[in-house]
Formats: C-alpha cells, sequence, structure tokens
C-alpha cells in the first residue's frame, strides 16, 4: 500500500469526534430507564447528526450575549428585592 491509498484512508478528525459522540449518546440511550432522559439523549442525537438545525452566532449577528446576562442579573435582582 502505498502513501496515496494511505491518505485515501484518512477521516477527518471533525468526523470521527461526531462518530463517538453520537456513539456515546446510543450507548446512553440504550442504558437509561428514565422517559425524560430518553428524550433527552434523542433530541441530542437528532442534534448531533443534523447540524444544520442548529443556530450559530452569524444567524444573530447583532445578538450581544453580554447585554442579556446583565439585564438576567438585573431582573433576578429585581426579583429577590421584592
Amino acid at each position: 500500500m502505498t502513501a496515496a491509498d494511505l491518505s485515501r484512508l484518512d477521516v477527518p478528525l471533525a468526523e470521527v469526534e461526531l462518530q463517538a459522540a453520537c456513539e456515546t449518546t446510543r450507548r446512553a440511550l440504550a442504558k437509561t430507564n428514565s422517559p425524560s432522559d430518553r428524550i433527552a439523549y434523542a433530541h441530542d442525537l437528532f442534534l448531533l447528526t443534523h447540524r444544520g438545525v442548529c443556530s450559530t452566532e452569524s444567524d444573530y449577528p447583532d445578538w450581544v450575549a453580554t447585554e442579556l446576562a446583565e439585564r438576567i442579573r438585573l431582573s433576578n435582582t429585581t426579583r429577590r428585592t421584592r
């Protein structure tokens, strides 16, 4: 086997990580008896295998996480002082 043949067998690291995450999720799904855990693992598996349905930062260019975090903190502080 030549080096060119070997390079065709290489799998990108991102694909290996995805396969490992899917396998881990499938094992957890198979082991759990909790209905809520089963639903959560099934949703995780769906999101892992359908990357297009997940939002990214580029989908919301004007969203500022720090501003939202500050609003949540102020809201929680207001509720505690009532």
